[in-house]
């Protein structure tokens, strides 16, 4: 005979969910400017103490879907900038496309809450505990990848300056998160599990954090010193209603060009889109001459964002959101300088999505239709003062959110860049916290890949980031001017860049899957939800 669920009235639900959707947004403070990795971790922990209580399934999807849709629409309500004041959406229609968007996002997480309720009845705590981490990852990997993936405060981010840090070179952050969550959920067992003594309760406290303790005493050094550089990062402070306005690009022009010919640094970095036109479509010879007074013998190298053409395959010309280099041994190459094409593109604001050409025609985005570059890339050679060079690798914008792909450019083919540089423009967000949960991203790319980030951008955050996460030079976002440092690049590979770098995120995919068919093979019979 099935067993029957347990009913609860609809006052007890209605709390449960309120807390669940406080307790998402709550979730969202452990994160940059914060860095309360433990916050993270506490929030996980009442989130599973909720769904132990859940009636069914569907109310465990229920409350998955509103912890998610809390987290995600405290922490990404900046969009609301972008699409309202820049985009020209009226304020209804941005606040109901953010909305809407944080609860697509959310049915991942309501998934894994409803299949996680189903499982895991007549199970011991600690396979419990497993399956809830299982199901965690799954629902991560699933909002990093699917329909492009928009992976903004993943889980694991909120430990950058925490103890499972030190998991970044072997797991990346999808697995940072995942080892959170199994601390999480462990721990919400020792405070609710019925039936066990107080030893079995000190035994799952214990091992939750030993799995917190534990990790900073692992083998974390992957990487060797192999040259400096010189660096100056330009950052503009151009507002975004005024960057594509005609009658102020003359002045905005003339500053970037002078900040790029006064430096003496090795190496400069002007941010994406530092440039707001095509080379066509700039004043007669500005490009010619920006060209060759920047690839001059002795003039270091200079990497500037700006739009460019591409002819594609049946012969039509599409445009790009690239980097362009600039150094003596770059104008020998076929177009005269060394070109990186944005392959990860953001939907709507780069790319049309099927169906959503309406969407995007109501908002007053230029180039808002690129084309996509290459996944690997070649690296930007750099010269050093002592006659080396470093391999610069640029990524534009959020493409530092995938760290799976930046990890494709260590593959087997060489060429692995000793540098990472992103530039990028949070100006379309004004003056919110997306500037810092964007720098927080890039610290844990480095902890990735024990490879330095410089960080070119418009408003912020303008960073030189070395292999270990910490910033040592940094510029006052919001303001203009230039931030001269010095960058240590590096060579060697991480255990995670290894593994992402030739297989992508299949290995965290099926393991996740296998251990969730695993302890789901012989279950013991439960009810329906």
């Amino acid at each position: 005979m099935p067993v029957m669920e347990p009913r609860r009235s609809t006052a007890a639900t209605l709390l449960m969910l309120a807390a669940a959707l406080a307790l998402g947004a709550l979730h969202t403070f452990a994160f940059a400017p914060r860095d309360a990795w433990w916050l993270q971790i506490a929030c996980v922990v009442g989130l599973v103490m909720l769904l132990r209580r859940a009636t069914g399934r569907w109310h465990g999807a229920a409350l998955g879907f509103v912890f998610s849709l809390g987290w995600l629409c405290a922490g990404v309500w900046w969009l609301f900038i972008s699409l309202h004041r820049y985009g020209g959406l009226p304020a209804w229609m941005a606040v109901l496309a953010v909305v809407a968007l944080c609860a697509f996002l959310s049915i991942y997480l309501a998934v894994a809450g409803a299949a996680w309720v189903a499982l895991r009845r007549g199970r011991s705590p600690f396979v419990g505990a497993l399956l809830f981490a299982a199901l965690w990852l799954l629902a991560e990997l699933a909002r990093g990848i699917l329909f492009t993936g928009f992976p903004w405060l993943a889980a694991g981010y909120a430990h950058t300056d925490g103890p499972l840090a030190a998991l970044a070179p072997w797991l990346g952050v999808y697995g940072i998160g995942a080892v959170g969550a199994l601390a999480a959920a462990l721990l919400a067992a020792s405070l609710d599990e019925r039936g066990l003594g107080l030893s079995g309760r000190a035994g799952l406290a214990a091992l939750s954090l030993a799995l917190l303790a534990v990790p900073p005493l692992v083998p974390a050094e992957f990487s060797r010193a192999s040259g400096r550089l010189e660096v100056a990062l330009i950052q503009g402070n151009v507002p975004q209603n005024e960057k594509f306005e005609t009658a102020l690009q003359p002045e905005t022009l003339a500053w970037t060009t002078r900040a790029l010919l006064d430096s003496r640094a090795d190496l400069r970095i002007a941010p994406e889109t530092a440039i707001p036109l095509l080379p066509e479509q700039l004043p007669e010879g500005y490009w010619e001459q920006l060209r060759d007074e920047l690839s001059a013998p002795g003039r270091g190298a200079s990497l500037v964002g700006v739009p460019l053409t591409r002819k594609r395959a049946d012969g039509s010309l599409g445009y790009t959101n690239s980097a362009v280099g600039f150094s003596a041994a770059a104008r020998a190459l076929p177009e005269g300088f060394f070109r990186y094409d944005k392959q990860h593109l953001v939907p709507f604001g780069e790319f049309i999505p099927l169906g959503f050409r309406w969407f995007t025609e109501m908002m007053h985005i230029p180039l808002g239709d690129f084309d996509r570059g290459p996944l690997v890339a070649p690296s930007f050679e750099v010269p050093r003062r002592d006659g080396g060079n470093e391999r610069v690798g640029p990524n534009i914008c959020y493409e530092d959110l995938f760290g799976e792909e930046l990890a494709a450019r260590y593959g087997p083919q060489g060429d692995a860049p000793t540098i990472l540089a992103n530039i990028s423009n949070i100006a379309w967000f004004g003056e919110s916290v997306a500037v810092d949960q964007h720098l927080q991203i890039s610290r844990l790319r480095t902890l990735e890949l024990q490879r330095p980030m410089i960080r070119a951008t418009n408003t912020g955050a303008t960073v030189v980031i070395d292999h270990r996460g910490k910033l040592r030079h940094w510029l006052q976002p919001h303001t203009r001017g230039v931030l001269e440092g010095t960058v240590e690049g590096r060579e060697g590979i991480t255990p995670f860049a290894w593994w992402a770098g030739r297989f992508g995120l299949w290995p965290l995919i099926l393991l996740a899957l296998a251990l969730v068919a695993g302890l789901a093979w012989r279950r013991p019979g439960a009810g329906r939800g």
